[in-house]
């Protein structure tokens, strides 16, 4: 519904792709300078533009984050694989076939059960997530339906056969590898020319202690782990090499200097033919800045997309980096510090590693690489399909639908199923378990080290809330709540304190602290008014302790003209004048201030000291009659604001932009659907100029608004405009660049605003977005035990729930002895986008200074790092888990040494990991969203592991042990012992 929280845009930040890098053409010469190559490379050195009032600085360590992790996005393998699920096939109104696979899982860190769907066709892979419902049934075309996908050539019938998990996860595998091969060239002072820099036979002190900082040097010979190309056998691309693992994946660097050295082949050949098919290349260039710069242009590749400049500076012991991406790849973070120098060796090597994983995901979706994966994904499905087509007749394709139910089978076919499905199930495993040993697993928990927070993170705000929110917005450091009990006045530490009675329900609501203003919607139907007060009278009031207000006595409050107001908006951006359009029906009536005076101190509009009531600062402009009403509204501001402000509205099947002063109105977007749900049109301003995120049902559109030619603004395909899907229909879309954050029933999905991508995923039951103006608040039940002695394998006792077939639903009971608490959460904003904002710090409630939040920590809460298992148990289960997985039993096996426990591919031991041996304090009030938990007292905290309850990732031991197992392998708990 649009009255949750006014405008899920009114949360931005600068929005600016400038921090990642400009297009430049870059030409290279010989050293009499004849050109010899050039093209066009975007260009990432850190800095920013002077013109701007937004200087980055040195961002955080937060940010820097593995885009569309594969622990989030390999759904086949993590969620479908190994268990009972269903798989469809069909073919869609051009004839194309495709495959349907569908589970009802509750893998996830909160056991909310959840369906999975994942469509796979020609052009890609669609995911969707629908919520569980038990007395509702899901049927395959209402699924199909939802990835607008409606008509078919042929209904989609249902495979029995479990041999098509085998194909279906090569399918999945088309998406890339989840290991890597990074090239690593050795550049000397002065050199030009690519035959120069590969007939480096060896590289300096400064180069190897860069490998060294890379990763561990390891023998090619009968090597077990990944190769990236490299022969194992008969040393035939040199003896040595660098690996290493991040975040489970593992990397193997084609180092020049370690490659096959000819002294005859000037141009290197078999350096090059590593090198020069590599995505990604590090460029160790050595020399200071005044020295020649390197430039992509100086490699002959057509292949390589990616060059990292690297410069080492003795003096501080720093390193330098620049980034060259080629132009057709799209945008991939994190951006690179201002200025890119790094004296934190282990925090450049995180940043370097990050930035070159993304950059090669980001360089499959360029058109050449995906046009290759799009006719390799084709053939695969048509193959398969045809594959299946002979045995049309022979029961290996069953007419059954989704939703069918055979209440009353008979007990045989019961058995027979059963029979089934454990044979399907067990098929899946085995095809799980070679996945992991030949180490193309995604993992889900990071390898390297140290738990760190995550910008994302909320603590608890307010216990026990058991009251209905119907909406919410900041005041100072405080949570001003409309609830079904009154308006309530919340203080993180402090008893609630009424405002209005229940009487007076408030539907959507704005507090300006800078105006002194509350603007309220009160009420629904024909009897909804819109209602403003001061802050500071209510302020007075609470002060005085007087009784609460009722709507009775608000009746001097309310806006004439607005009655029957099923929706407003109101500018958020940096404007002088406050504007206010109020939806009545499909009218829509334009409201402004009067008597407005600019503050010379503080900038502010202030009103003169002789109005009193806040009813008559404003005044009526005009009404626009649209065609239908509007069921999302949000204004934008013009470049000028004179005459040239519009207003977004949706309706139908449409997103238009209508005049402010005009009421001329034009298309913006149509959506091609047969259902819309509209969640949000959201307001940013890309480097001063507008721009709209458009979300409906599981789209959301990137559109760039030129300014108005002659009283019509320029919709126009850009080069600018991107679209992406989220995994779930969100309820609320909230932007704090560089994130785009949206609140679905039970889960809050993370994305980047610049390209979309997803950076993390975290599941929150019964979640409703409360207030988002200021800091996010959000409404969730977390689930407190009275015991926690349960380990992982306890509480997934119902880990693999099958599909509903035509045989049974399953249950998902509660725990006994759980209680539903209902929680009120706070995210802070300044935290998300990295710096504090203007707001007044003192709470309304209470006379006390608060400090402002930095951005490394919360003010008043312990910054502490937590694990849902410690060390040593995860060190325990690991070893079960591979003793179970080898067939040893437990009393034969040997007893791990816990000295492998901090042994680190490309890291060494610190100090601060001994710190992470020790549970979290029981009064740690702080919540990550990756996973809420409970310990012995019932208090509440959190793990920062991304999903603790599906899979481990532990190195265990050094890479020299010739066993698969001990390669920082991910383990699921669902896989059993398959004697």
């Amino acid at each position: 519904m649009s009255s949750v929280s006014e405008d899920l845009g009114c949360r931005r930040g600068e929005f600016s792709r400038k921090h990642y890098g400009s297009v430049e053409l870059l030409i290279s010469s010989d050293a009499d300078g004849a050109i010899q190559r050039a093209g066009r490379f975007r260009v990432e050195n850190g800095s920013s533009d002077d013109s701007t009032d937004y200087t980055p600085g040195t961002w955080r360590r937060t940010d820097v984050h593995l885009e569309n992790p594969e622990y989030h996005t390999r759904w086949y393998f993590k969620y479908f694989l190994g268990k009972v699920h269903q798989n469809y096939v069909g073919t869609d109104a051009e004839k194309n076939p495709f495959f349907l696979s569908v589970v009802l899982s509750d893998q996830n860190n909160q056991r909310v059960p959840q369906y999975r769907a994942i469509l796979w066709r020609k052009t890609g892979t669609q995911k969707i997530c629908l919520p569980y419902c038990p007395t509702k049934t899901l049927s395959v075309k209402s699924i199909l339906s939802a990835m607008n996908l409606d008509r078919f050539e042929k209904s989609p019938r249902e495979i029995l056969n479990p041999e098509i998990q085998k194909d279906l996860l090569v399918l999945e595998e088309q998406e890339g590898s989840v290991n890597f091969k990074f090239g690593v060239l050795f550049a000397k002072d002065g050199q030009l020319t690519d035959d120069e820099m590969f007939s480096n036979e060896a590289g300096s002190e400064s180069f190897q202690k860069l490998l060294n900082l890379f990763g561990d040097t390891i023998t090619l010979k009968s090597w077990v782990g990944y190769r990236g190309g490299l022969d194992t056998k008969n040393d035939t691309t040199g003896i040595h090499s660098i690996y290493t693992v991040y975040q489970g994946h593992e990397i193997m660097f084609h180092v020049s200097t370690m490659l096959p050295y000819s002294r005859e082949n000037k141009q290197q050949v078999e350096r090059k033919r590593h090198i020069g098919n590599d995505i990604v290349t590090i460029v160790f260039q050595e020399g200071d800045e005044a020295s020649s710069a390197f430039k992509p242009s100086m490699i002959r590749s057509h292949f390589t997309h990616i060059f990292a400049l690297v410069r080492y500076n003795k003096q501080n012991d720093s390193y330098r980096l620049k980034i060259f991406s080629e132009e057709s790849v799209p945008l991939f973070g994190p951006p690179l510090p201002s200025p890119p120098v790094f004296t934190d060796h282990q925090e450049f090597r995180d940043f370097l590693l990050v930035k070159l994983i993304n950059g090669e995901k980001a360089t499959l979706e360029t058109p050449t690489f995906a046009q290759k994966r799009q006719r390799t994904l084709d053939m695969l499905i048509r193959s398969l399909y045809q594959d299946l087509m002979p045995d049309l007749h022979k029961n290996m394709l069953n007419r059954r639908s989704f939703s069918d139910v055979l209440p009353e089978s008979p007990k045989s076919a019961r058995k027979k199923e059963e029979a089934r499905q454990a044979e399907f199930a067990r098929i899946g495993q085995a095809l799980k378990l070679k996945t992991i040993v030949r180490g193309d697993a995604p993992t889900s928990l990071a390898t390297t080290g140290l738990c760190r927070k995550e910008p994302w993170e909320s603590q608890c705000f307010c216990n026990s809330f058991t009251h209905e929110a119907l909406g919410g917005d900041s005041w100072g450091q405080s949570l001003l709540v409309s609830t079904d009990a009154g308006v309530l006045l919340i203080d993180d530490g402090q008893p609630s304190v009424t405002v209005f009675d229940k009487t007076f329900q408030i539907k959507q609501m704005h507090v300006l602290e800078n105006l002194d203003l509350l603007i309220t919607r009160v009420d629904k139907g024909k009897e909804a008014r819109l209602y403003v007060f001061r802050l500071s009278s209510i302020k007075k009031g609470l002060e005085d302790k007087q009784v609460m207000k009722s709507k009775y006595e608000c009746r001097e409050n309310k806006l004439e003209k607005t009655k029957g107001c099923h929706l407003y908006a109101i500018n958020t951006h940096h404007s002088n004048e406050l504007r206010i359009v109020a939806a009545i029906r499909n009218k829509l009536l334009l409201i402004t201030r009067k008597n407005k005076q600019i503050n010379s101190f503080t900038g502010f509009t202030v009103m003169s000291p002789s109005t009193e009531s806040p009813v008559e600062e404003f005044q009526y402009i005009r009404e626009i009659c649209l065609s239908d009403p509007p069921v999302v509204m949000t204004l934008v501001d013009g470049p000028t604001g004179e005459n040239d402000n519009m207003i977004c509205v949706a309706y139908r099947h449409q997103f238009d932009l209508v005049n402010e002063s005009t009421g001329e109105s034009c298309r913006l977007h149509h959506v091609d659907a047969s259902r819309v749900h509209f969640v949000a049109a959201i307001d940013v301003y890309e480097d001063g100029e507008a721009g709209l995120l458009l979300c409906y049902n599981y789209m959301c559109y990137y559109k760039k608004v030129c300014p108005f030619n002659g009283g019509s603004p320029l919709i126009q395909p850009s080069a600018s405009d991107f679209h992406f899907s989220w995994n779930q229909v969100p309820n609320a879309v909230v932007c704090a660049f560089p994130y785009i954050l949206a609140f679905t029933t039970d889960s809050i999905e993370i994305r980047l605003v610049v390209n979309g991508n997803l950076v993390h995923t975290a599941v929150v039951p019964e979640l409703q977005l409360v207030g988002s103006r200021s800091d996010i608040y959000f409404k969730a039940t977390a689930a407190v035990g009275s015991s926690s002695n349960s380990s992982s394998k306890d509480t997934s006792s119902h880990s693999s729930p099958m599909t509903p077939t035509g045989y049974e639903l399953p249950v998902f009971p509660s725990s006994p002895g759980e209680v539903q608490c209902r929680n009120i959460y706070k995210i802070p904003l300044s935290n998300l986008v990295g710096r504090s904002i203007e707001r007044p710090l003192k709470s309304p409630l209470v006379p006390k200074v608060i400090t402002t939040p930095t951005s490394i920590g919360l003010s008043g809460i312990p910054v502490t790092h937590s694990l849902s298992l410690s060390r040593m148990e995860i060190k325990e289960i690991a070893s079960r888990t591979r003793k179970e997985l080898l067939g040893l039993s437990e009393e034969s096996a040997p007893k791990s040494e816990s000295s492998h426990k901090q042994k680190k591919l490309g890291r060494k031991p610190t100090d601060e990991d001994s710190k992470q041996e020790t549970p979290d304090s029981p009064s740690t009030e702080r919540i990550n969203l990756g996973s809420f938990e409970s310990n012995s007292e019932g208090q509440q905290h959190c793990s920062t592991s991304s999903d603790p309850d599906t899979n481990i990732s532990v190195e265990e031991s050094p890479p020299f042990n010739n066993s698969p197992f001990l390669l920082a392998a991910s383990f699921d708990e669902d896989i059993v012992d398959l004697k």
